[in-house]
C-alpha cells in the first residue's frame, strides 16, 4: 500500500512571489557558513575551537557541494530554464556559487592555518617535518616504515594501469616518478588514509599532518623510481543519489545499492595545491571530467573538515585555557520518591527538558525505565540519526527480549546515516523487535516514542515528542527540546501516528500538527488568525499580535508568503532562524514587520519552537506554542512526517517563551538580516547560550 501523498498548496494556494521578495536559496547557505567562519576568526573563542568552526566550515561547504552544486549541475544538464523564486536560472545560481566558493574556500584555509599557526605559538607544537632535529626524524622514520607505510597502496598510471577511481572526499598525493634520467616521467597516485589512520601524526610532544609525513617518506614507497614531485589534491563528488521506491520490492536491498552508487557519482569539485603545475593540473581535470570552475587552487591545508580529528582533548587537558570550559549539564530528576518512577513523575505533570543545559540522560531514562518495567507491554519509536551510543540500542534490545512489543521506525533514507542506521535495523531485528523502514514516499523525520503501560487494570499511554534526533552524542551539542508527557490526548494522537506509518490506518489528531496532513495548513492557519485578529483589533489601543518562530531553514514559498500577509496585517514576526532563510524582511509595504535573526555559539541551534500570542500590550496574552521537528522548507512540510506537539502546560508554555526572549536578547553570537539580504553581526557580548549553561549545570572556572 501507498501513502497517500499530499499536494503542496492543496490548502493554502502560494502565489507567485515577485523575484524581488525572496532570496537565493543556495547564496543564503553560503551566507550562512561566511557566519561559521566568523566564529573561527572570533579571537574570543579559545584556540582549539577556533580550529573546530574552521573544520565545520570545510564539512559544510563539502556537503554543500556533495548536495546542492550537485543539484544545480543536474539542473543545467537536464536542460532547466525555469527560474528560482529569486529570479535566477540554474547555470546564473551556478556561476554565482563558483564566485562565492572560491572565495570562501580560501578564507577557510587561511583561517585554518592562522588557527594552527597560533596553537603552535601558544606552546601547541604543530609542525612540518623539515622542522624536526636528527633524533626525531629518525623516530619519525621508524614510525612511518612500521605504522603508516604498510596501510598505503600507490597506483602507477600506465598503459596496462588506467586511471584510478577517486572516492569522494578522498585527500591524495599526485606523484610524478622517473625510472631513469632519460625517462619520460610517470604519474602516480597515493591515497591519503584519513579515516583509517588520524589526519595527525604525533611524534613526542609535536604533531605534524599524515600527508605531510608521506610526502617526506615517499622514496620509501618507491624504491628504485626516483621521486621527482608530489602534490596534493582532493575530489568532491555528487552523492545525492535517487531511486525510485514504487519499483523497490525490498527497500533495505535498494538502499544499500543506493549506498554503492553513491560512491561513483560524478566528481563536482577538484582541490589542489596551488604549486601543482598546470599540465598536471589539465591532467586530472581532464580524467575527472572538470570544467576549469570547478578546480580549486589552494594554498592548504586541503581537507579543512578532517582537521577536527586534532586531538583537541589531550591538548584541552594540558592546556584548558585553549578550549571553552567544561560544562556539566543538569541531570533532571524524573524518578521521584514513588515505586513507579518516572511514570508516576509524569502523571504529576509533563517535564520540558532544554538540552544540552538539560543531560539527554532524562529521555534515556524514560526508555529504561520502560524497558525494565514489568507493566510496560508496548514501546514505539521513531529513529531518524541514531549515532553510536549503545545505552538507547540497549534500551530498545532489552524491552524486546523481556517480551514487550517494540516497534522501531528506522529511516533508512536519513542522508550519511544510512549505514549506520542499516546496522541498527538488522540489531533490533535479531533482538525480536519490529522493524519497519520508513514509508513509502516520505522521509520519517518526527522525534517521536510512545510507552504502553498497564495500571490499575487499563492502559495508559506516556510520550516523548523532541526536536532533536535520538543521539546522545548530538543531544550534548545541539540545543533542543524534549517534552515528556502522561496527557491523554497527546497520547492517544501518537497511537494513531503510529497506527497510521505502520499499517496505513486513518488519523485525526486532536492536539498535533503532523506533516504532511495538517501541519502546513495548521501554521499558515495560525499565522492567518494572528492577522484577522490584528484587522479585528485595529481600533483598540495596544492591541498587538505576534509569532516567534525558531527554525532551521526558511525556503517554503507558501509559508514566506503567509508571513508577508500576517506582516501587512500588522502582526509582529519575529524569526530566529539559524542557516537558509530566502524571506527578505523589513521591506516597506511587504515585510516591515517582519525580523530575522541568525543565532550560533558553543552549541548548535537546533530547537524548533512556533509561538503565536495576541492580546494588549503589557497585560496578560493568550499564547499557543508548539515544539517539533520541522523547518519550514517544502521538503518537510510535503515530503517528511513531522509531528509539532502543543505545549500545554502554562508554566512550560512561559518558560519556552522566556527561552525565545533571551535568545532573542543574544548580542554575542546573533546577526541581523537586512532587507538588502545582507547579515549584520550585532555588537555585544550578552550570550544566551552562557546564560543557559549557567541557569541550568555548572561551568568549569
Amino acid at each position: 500500500m501507498k501513502h497517500k501523498k499530499s499536494i503542496p498548496g492543496e490548502t493554502f494556494s502560494a502565489s507567485a512571489l515577485p523575484e524581488s521578495t525572496s532570496l537565493n536559496r543556495e547564496l543564503s547557505w553560503l551566507a550562512f557558513n561566511e557566519r561559521v567562519l566568523a566564529e573561527a576568526q572570533d579571537a574570543r573563542n579559545p584556540l582549539l575551537e577556533r580550529l573546530k568552526y574552521a573544520a565545520i566550515c570545510g564539512s559544510n561547504l563539502d556537503e554543500f557541494f556533495m548536495v546542492r552544486v550537485a543539484g544545480v549541475h543536474r539542473q543545467i544538464a537536464a536542460g532547466v530554464v525555469t527560474k528560482s523564486p529569486d529570479g535566477l536560472l540554474p547555470r546564473e545560481t551556478l556561476s554565482l556559487v563558483r564566485e562565492r566558493t572560491h572565495v570562501m574556500l580560501r578564507e577557510i584555509e587561511k583561517t585554518a592555518r592562522k588557527s594552527l599557526a597560533d596553537l603552535n605559538a601558544a606552546g601547541v607544537r604543530i609542525v612540518k617535518v623539515a622542522d624536526l632535529g636528527k633524533k626525531a626524524r629518525a623516530a619519525l622514520k621508524e614510525h612511518y616504515l612500521t605504522q603508516i607505510q604498510p596501510v598505503l597502496t600507490p597506483l602507477i598510471v600506465d598503459p596496462s594501469h588506467p586511471f584510478p577511481y577517486i572516492s569522494n572526499l578522498s585527500l591524495n598525493l599526485a606523484v610524478l616518478l622517473r625510472d631513469g634520467q632519460e625517462a619520460e616521467p610517470e604519474f602516480a597516485r597515493v591515497k591519503i588514509p584519513v579515516g583509517v589512520l588520524p589526519r595527525f601524526v604525533v611524534i613526542g610532544e609535536v604533531y605534524l599532518l599524515l600527508e605531510d609525513v608521506i610526502a617526506e617518506h615517499l622514496q620509501e614507497l618507491f624504491r628504485g623510481r626516483e621521486v621527482m614531485v608530489a602534490y596534493e589534491f582532493r575530489v568532491t563528488r555528487n552523492t545525492d543519489y535517487e531511486f525510485d521506491e514504487d519499483e523497490a520490492e525490498d527497500l533495505l536491498a535498494t538502499i544499500e545499492d543506493g549506498l554503492r552508487r553513491r560512491r561513483f557519482g560524478a566528481v563536482v569539485r577538484l582541490e589542489v595545491t596551488r604549486e601543482m603545475p598546470a599540465v598536471l593540473l589539465g591532467f586530472l581535470a581532464e580524467k575527472l571530467k572538470l570544467d576549469d570552475l570547478d578546480v580549486f587552487q589552494l594554498e592548504g591545508p586541503l581537507g579543512t573538515a578532517d582537521l577536527m580529528g586534532f586531538p583537541s582533548g589531550d591538548v584541552a587537558r594540558q592546556l584548558p585555557e585553549l578550549a571553552f570550559p567544561a560544562f556539566t549539564p543538569h541531570v533532571p530528576d524524573l524518578d521521584g520518591d514513588e515505586d513507579d518512577g518516572i511514570f508516576a513523575e509524569l502523571q504529576r505533570g509533563d517535564q520540558l527538558l532544554h538540552h544540552p543545559y538539560d543531560s539527554f540522560a532524562g529521555v534515556l531514562a524514560f526508555l529504561e525505565a520502560a524497558a525494565a518495567d514489568p507493566g510496560v507491554l508496548a514501546i514505539k519509536q521513531t529513529l531518524y540519526r541514531t549515532g553510536d551510543d549503545r545505552r538507547l540500542l540497549g534500551a530498545l534490545r532489552t524491552a524486546a527480549e523481556n517480551g514487550k512489543q517494540v516497534v522501531a521506525l528506522i529511516e533508512l533514507k536519513a542522508r550519511f546515516d544510512e549505514q549506520r542506521n542499516i546496522s541498527w535495523a538488522r540489531q533490533l531485528e535479531r533482538a525480536g523487535a519490529h522493524v519497519v523502514y520508513g514509508v513509502s514516499g516520505l522521509k520519517v523525520h518526527a522525534k517521536v516514542a510512545l510507552v504502553v503501560r498497564r495500571e490499575e487494570g487499563r492502559l495508559r499511554s506516556y510520550v516523548h515528542i523532541g526536536t532533536g534526533n535520538y543521539n546522545a552524542k548530538t543531544a550534548r551539542m545541539y540545543t533542543d527540546l524534549s517534552l515528556l508527557s502522561a496527557n491523554e490526548a497527546l497520547g492517544r494522537d501518537v497511537a494513531q501516528l503510529f497506527n497510521h506509518l505502520t499499517g496505513y490506518a486513518e488519523a485525526e489528531y486532536s492536539n498535533l500538527l503532523v506533516a504532511p496532513d495538517t501541519a502546513r495548513s495548521g501554521l499558515l492557519g495560525w499565522l492567518e488568525q494572528m492577522g484577522e485578529q490584528m484587522r479585528a483589533n485595529a481600533e483598540v489601543p495596544g492591541f498587538r499580535a505576534w509569532a516567534r518562530i525558531k527554525i532551521n531553514q526558511l525556503t517554503d514559498p507558501a509559508m514566506i508568503e503567509g508571513i508577508y500577509r500576517a506582516s501587512q496585517a500588522g502582526v509582529k514576526v519575529d524569526l530566529m532562524i539559524r542557516g537558509v532563510c530566502c524571506l527578505r524582511p523589513g521591506v516597506p509595504g511587504l515585510s516591515e514587520n517582519v525580523r530575522v535573526h541568525s543565532l550560533l555559539g558553543r552549541y548548535l541551534e537546533h530547537a524548533r519552537v512556533y509561538a503565536f500570542g495576541s492580546g494588549i500590550e503589557g497585560e496578560e496574552q493568550h499564547a499557543q506554542v508548539y515544539i517539533g521537528s520541522a523547518d519550514w522548507m517544502s521538503r518537510n512540510l510535503d515530503r517528511r512526517v513531522e509531528v509539532l506537539a502543543p505545549v500545554s502546560d502554562p508554566v512550560h508554555c512561559q518558560g519556552v517563551l522566556d527561552l525565545a526572549a533571551a535568545e532573542w536578547a543574544d548580542t554575542r553570537g546573533s546577526w541581523e538580516l537586512g532587507p538588502d539580504g545582507v547579515y549584520r553581526k550585532l555588537p555585544g557580548d550578552l550570550s544566551a547560550q552562557e546564560t543557559f549553561m549557567r541557569a541550568r549545570g555548572s561551568v568549569a572556572g
